[in-house]
């Protein structure tokens, strides 16, 4: 037995024994981190990229994953792939890691499907909710159904400040406030960590999107060529940086820099941040004191390369490096680093600095020691009746009541029996009888949707990106606000972003948000059988001439908005 591979020596000893026996080629593969598709080992994966034992061959052993069958089937695929690493003299195990998966979400682009894990509201729910304690039990579930599995990795919590009321990754941030997105994205670390730091029962956490990812020009996202700038008007760039201090000094193990490129910033290169040695090294590392591992978003070195795409991809990796990352995420050229070191452009001790991170944290979860999943254990524990139970729950709490009618049918909870006009809900469990048209009903019930602008072709990752402008289309609101002048109306809108909604609001009866809620969680709240425990986790503009002069990076600073943070009414009020 080597040194490595003894679970009593400690685990700097260990990292260095490892280290001294690893080939260039196995110090390169660590630093890559890929999308995998679950499934067969030898077919093409996710948009063209190699198969999984190709990327295997290559050394790499950090993974994320995908679309997720059966709890079973993600533990076996697991499994098959550690079994697939001890083939190799040195037996590094695989990581595996996700982007969110225990939200109410069809939304691709800002949480992946949750398949068998319980479904909460998605973050903006939590921070509507704004319990410290309810977000630590829920990433303390998210754990453990993520340990049963096989996955050791969070890329997540998003702790991005949404001061830009168009932003499209919204959804996945705890809202505008930066206390508030500093108190639960703490808990969170906590839960899914706990709280003595990473540990074999631990998921290794991946906060993003270091330095704050939310003053975005316009609101575009930098997935983008159109959204690359992150732009400081208000000089507010150290408020973004709160939660990520905070995250820092509750032992958060691995950061995640943006794609975009910060513009106007004294001192600082306008590159992507993934390139940008004033904001890894100088202020991260440096200022921050922060040893943790740093790995690129998806993607940097082949397709957002933002403000360095006239070099080569072999500058673009140099530059990266130099800044000062540990691990390049969605890329697979480990052939061009091995060569940048062979050729002298780049030193092996550089190489080591990072490889010496990453094989920490592999000890720490105890990866080495026990690298699989109990494939009939992961059906009981993932999913269970309880944690689904629990996720409706939150789900209906989430919801944040704006506006209650004093009197008459469409005041909420609503009356049983009650002849009901619904668009967006087929089924109303008995409580009340359906009609087909407003003329009919008592009260109308309507479920809508926080307004887009359609990109992309349909197909792409551009069109899972819901941004544009916040204004519901004049035919719609014309179309909302005549069954309003029908019937007594409950609008239930989803709010991804902050909608618009001056031009109905004075027309609906009622007026309820949710923040990613099933049917049968708005049942609940629309019946009474629970009650909404929301206050909105960021403020409502008026139109969009408000949003449009407002400063990015300046939370709440758009003018005379509709609703306020906080504000949050009670069936009791």
């Amino acid at each position: 037995m080597h040194p490595y591979q003894d679970a009593t020596l400690p685990i700097d000893q260990r990292v260095e024994d490892l280290l001294s026996r690893m080939a260039l080629e196995d110090k390169a593969g660590l630093m890559f981190q890929q999308m995998a598709t679950i499934g067969d080992l030898d077919a093409t994966g996710f948009m063209d990229t190699p198969s999984m034992r190709e990327m295997l061959d290559r050394r790499i052993t950090h993974f994320n994953i995908l679309f997720a069958p059966s709890a079973r089937e993600i533990a076996a695929w697991h499994n098959t792939l550690q079994d697939e690493a001890r083939r190799h003299p040195l037996g590094i195990p695989v990581s595996i890691s996700t982007d969110p998966r225990h939200h109410f979400t069809d939304n691709p682009a800002t949480a992946m499907l949750a398949g068998p894990f319980a479904q909460f509201p998605e973050m903006l729910g939590l921070a509507a909710i704004g319990d410290e304690d309810l977000v630590e039990r829920f990433a303390d579930l998210t754990r453990r159904e993520y340990l049963a599995v096989g996955i050791r990795g969070a890329l997540h919590p998003q702790i991005d400040l949404a001061t830009e009321p168009r932003w499209a990754r919204q959804s996945a941030t705890f809202g505008e406030d930066a206390d508030l997105s500093t108190r639960l994205g703490v808990a969170y670390i906590r839960g899914l960590q706990g709280a003595g730091g990473v540990g074999p029962e631990s998921v290794s956490v991946m906060a993003k999107h270091f330095p704050g990812g939310g003053p975005q020009k316009d609101g575009e996202d930098p997935h983008f060529a159109y959204g690359r700038e992150q732009v400081y008007p208000g000089g507010r760039f150290d408020l973004h940086l709160e939660p990520f201090r905070a995250a820092i000094a509750a032992g958060v193990a691995q950061l995640m820099p943006y794609y975009g490129m910060p513009v106007g910033l004294d001192g600082v290169e306008e590159v992507g941040f993934g390139f940008n040695r004033e904001i890894i090294t100088g202020l991260l590392r440096e200022q921050l004191g922060y040893d943790g591992i740093v790995c690129t978003d998806w993607g940097i070195l082949t397709r957002t390369c933002w403000g360095v795409e006239d070099l080569t991809y072999e500058q673009r990796m140099i530059k990266s490096l130099h800044a000062g990352v540990d691990q390049f995420g969605g890329e697979t050229s480990t052939d061009v680093l091995v060569t940048l070191v062979k050729n002298g452009t780049v030193a092996e001790s550089r190489l080591d600095a990072s490889v010496r991170r990453l094989l920490r944290e592999k000890f720490r979860l105890g990866l080495f020691e026990n690298p699989y999943a109990d494939e009939a254990r992961a059906e009981i524990v993932v999913g269970t009746p309880a944690a689904r139970a629990e996720g409706i729950a939150a789900q209906a709490a989430a919801h944040t009541l704006l506006i209650n009618a004093p009197t008459g049918p469409a005041r909420l909870p609503l009356a049983p029996g009650l002849k009901v006009y619904a668009e967006g809900l087929t089924d109303v469990d008995g409580n009340a009888e359906l009609v087909a048209t407003p003329a009919e009903a008592d009260v109308a019930v309507l479920r809508l949707s926080a307004p887009f602008e359609p990109r992309g072709s349909g197909m792409d990752i551009e069109s899972f990106f819901r941004a544009g402008s916040l204004d519901f289309p004049a035919s719609e609101i014309a179309r909302i606000r005549t069954i309003c002048a029908t019937v007594p109306t409950v609008i239930d809108i989803y709010l991804d972003r902050p909608a618009i909604l001056a031009g109905f609001a004075d027309s609906a009866a009622s007026l309820i948000a949710n923040f990613g809620a099933s049917p049968a969680a708005f049942l609940q709240i629309l019946f009474g059988t629970a009650s909404p425990q929301g206050n909105l986790p960021f403020d409502i503009p008026s139109s969009m001439a408000a949003v449009e002069a407002s400063r990015p990076d300046v939370p709440f600073d758009t003018a005379a908005p509709t609703f306020r943070f906080g504000h949050g009414l009670r069936y009791a009020d």
